[in-house]
């Protein structure tokens, strides 16, 4: 997995709670050990219609989210089932950073295990963080300094040294 010290994206904010490993890659996109090639089944059932056509009102099919490399998320993210495609599905399309405010504890350090970031904040700085989203421009994260920047405000976080 490719590590980074820092990251700028326009983040792309997914206000739901309780997204589970179901939902984040569905069962059938489970057949496979590759790492890649998931990237295409993340959400499937959110982003797209019973025929297979992408929904255009999803977050991540629309431009710029469509390359966010930041997922801004609702509370409890990642719970259910303890599937690791579920961070591969994440990473394969390109999303090296999840924000939010809670996350289920074996996908927190599958995220780890798999070269993602999931960084801790409260709801209000998420918040906060969603209106850098609705106006497309740019937050930076400086892991080193545990800052995320955007405008001329910082929020500090913490990551554990030895993730």
């Amino acid at each position: 997995m490719k590590k980074f010290n820092s990251l700028r994206s326009i983040p792309a904010y997914l206000p739901i709670a309780n997204i589970d490993t179901d939902m984040i890659i569905p069962k059938q996109f489970l057949k496979t050990i590759k790492r890649t090639g998931l990237g295409k089944s993340l959400f499937f059932d959110m982003r797209y219609d019973d025929n297979g056509n992408e929904i255009k009102d999803f977050t991540l099919n629309r431009e710029p989210y469509n390359k966010s490399k930041i997922l801004l998320a609702g509370k409890n993210f990642g719970c259910g089932s303890s599937r690791e495609h579920a961070p591969w599905s994440l990473l394969d399309f390109g999303i090296t950073c999840v924000i939010s405010s809670s996350y289920a504890d074996i996908f927190y350090n599958n995220c780890f295990k798999n070269g993602i970031l999931p960084i801790i904040l409260e709801e209000n700085k998420i918040k906060e963080l969603s209106e850098y989203s609705k106006r497309k421009e740019e937050i930076a994260i400086d892991l080193e300094k545990e800052t995320i920047i955007f405008g001329n405000n910082e929020i500090k976080f913490e990551i554990d040294a030895f993730k």
